[in-house]
């Protein structure tokens, strides 16, 4: 295998960024925990809904990568992994192939995630319109005239698409219900995903800026995405607290109690560094966080039952 092989499929490698997958899995393992403890968790459902959620994640990088490159927010400068695009080595004809095959296969999954688990003609078709939704969403990001990436409506799309949306959606796919304690946890493992898009963005702000790219964190500044930031950890905590005091009990329910320090520790470090550079290693942090802190609260949820 020779280093042009090699260096293309590294390139492909960081434009799917495996290290974000994650963020389209925990809220799909949190609305199952839900399910279980109301007694309706299915395991088909649950296993599509996470190919699914995976795929659509994939389709949100390449996307994002595709975006950015055309409308050069990418550039040398930027302090981020530079992707595929910006090296030269994946062209834009091949990430189009890229994003149609992706979006294939999303539909292909959703569809399939539709006939198992959709028992009523009206919950297929609104199922069907919120996965048609998603993948525009996860294209028109960065890509387009008016990207919403470009306007700082990222976050709140991450708090739909990867909380209220994913794990309220895969508790009804399951339930074949709406349940107001899906609320709380949905909103947490929504804002978990949103800090981990903040870092992204305090990460790039100065080269954002250059750009045109109107993030959140561009818009607030670097202290103010810094404080905007321990905010939505702390609530999304309190979320977390909240569903326990009101729908749990026992002390399995508190488990997720122990990634708080992780978390702590990821604010005290993000406060104490202004520097785009020192984001860097924060994404992956934050990631981690986010995963440990949704498994421990799913595991809790689970064996209170």
């Amino acid at each position: 295998m020779n280093s042009t092989t090699i260096s293309r499929k590294q390139a492909w490698l960081e434009s799917l960024r495996p290290k974000t997958l994650p963020l389209g899995v925990i809220a799909i393992i949190t609305g199952s925990a839900l399910t279980y403890l109301t007694g309706n968790f299915k395991w088909p459902v649950a296993l599509l809904s996470i190919i699914t959620a995976g795929l659509l994640q994939i389709l949100s990088n390449l996307a994002n990568d595709y975006g950015d490159a055309v409308k050069g927010s990418d550039t040398a400068e930027r302090i981020g992994p530079l992707r595929g695009m910006q090296k030269g080595i994946i062209t834009q004809a091949d990430m189009k192939k890229a994003l149609k095959f992706n979006i294939i296969a999303a539909c292909i999954s959703g569809i399939l995630l539709i006939i198992v688990a959709c028992e009523k003609p009206e919950d297929a078709i609104g199922f069907l319109a919120l996965g048609l939704i998603a993948i525009l969403a996860a294209i028109t990001y960065t890509v387009g005239k008016k990207p919403y990436g470009y306007l700082g409506l990222g976050d709140i799309s991450v708090l739909v698409f990867f909380g209220w949306l994913s794990v309220i959606g895969t508790f009804y796919l399951q339930a074949h219900s709406f349940n107001v304690i899906t609320i709380l946890p949905a909103t947490a493992c929504g804002l978990l995903s949103v800090a981990v898009l903040n870092i992204n963005n305090m990460r790039d702000i100065e080269n954002d800026v250059k750009a045109g790219k109107n993030t959140l964190a561009v818009r607030l500044g670097p202290q103010g995405a810094r404080i905007y930031h321990t905010i939505i950890i702390l609530v999304a905590i309190l979320c977390f607290a909240f569903f326990n005091l009101l729908y749990l009990q026992g002390w399995s329910g508190w488990l997720f109690l122990l990634a708080v320090p992780m978390l702590m520790n990821h604010i005290r470090r993000v406060l104490a560094d202004p520097t785009p550079e020192g984001m860097r290693p924060m994404l992956e942090n934050m990631v981690k966080a986010a995963l440990l802190t949704n498994v421990l609260f799913s595991i809790g949820v689970v064996m209170s039952k």
